[in-house]
């Protein structure tokens, strides 16, 4: 899906031991008349195991020193594009071989388990049971695309395929794999109706703010086979966070 797979950057880091003395008792004073102070053979054992111990341990460097703050991993970062990479925006990336790939995936390929100032990526919504095929009770328009609503909106008014709407989503293909989710990344995206695949131009459309529906697009709403894009049906459970322009009439 060109904005919708479109829609999915790194930084980590002595002492001394003052050993003073050589440790053995003072030698008694010969010419003075009071007694030296007793030593015993333990005492002597004691200091001398002591002073070998603090030679042969020095007090942790920093080099040596463990942090002590969790590693916040590789970070992926839109406004500096990874290698392979042109140029990433509205959840998604183009490459250099002309590929549109989305955030997750950048970050799966790179590594990266953050994005810079959207904070740790949580892990993939776990697929739906009917991710297969849509139910029985799920509604079908007349190009093939079938859908459910799963929560109903507070708003009245439906987006045309001239808006610009705001949006939360995850996509599975029928196996259950999650390929893209701005759920995970902790972000909505936004984008115009007119600018994604036919599925979701049309699917939308339906749906008024505040409504959470899933969608079951048929390959040929959603990407028709392109490689390097998600093959065949996809499921895509949608919610329409806004509508943030409409058409002027």
């Amino acid at each position: 899906m060109n904005t919708i797979v479109r829609t999915l950057s790194i930084a980590l880091l002595a002492g001394g031991l003052l050993i003073g003395c050589d440790g053995t008792a003072p030698k008694p004073n010969a010419t003075a008349n009071t007694p030296a102070p007793a030593t015993t053979a333990k005492a002597t054992t004691a200091a001398t195991t002591a002073q070998t111990t603090a030679k042969a341990t020095p007090p942790p460097t920093k080099q040596d020193a463990k942090p002590t703050g969790k590693d916040d991993g590789k970070v992926f970062d839109p406004q500096n594009p990874p290698e392979g990479y042109t140029r990433c925006h509205r959840g998604h990336c183009h490459t250099v071989d002309g590929r549109v790939v989305s955030y997750q995936q950048v970050m799966s390929a790179t590594g990266a388990t953050r994005i810079a100032g959207g904070g740790q990526v949580a892990a993939m919504p776990a697929a739906p049971p009917d991710v297969a095929a849509p139910p029985q009770d799920a509604a079908r328009t007349q190009s093939g695309l079938a859908s459910k609503v799963l929560s109903k909106g507070t708003g009245t008014e439906h987006p045309t395929a001239d808006s610009v709407v705001k949006v939360h989503y995850t996509g599975w293909t029928t196996d259950g794999k999650a390929f893209d989710s701005s759920v995970a990344r902790g972000k909505p995206i936004t984008f115009p109706l007119s600018r994604v695949i036919p599925g979701w131009t049309e699917g939308v459309q339906l749906m008024v703010q505040g409504e959470e529906r899933r969608f079951w697009i048929p390959e040929e709403l959603a990407y028709k086979g392109r490689p390097g894009a998600p093959q065949g049906m996809l499921v895509f459970d949608v919610t329409l966070l806004e509508i943030m322009e409409m058409p002027k009439r």
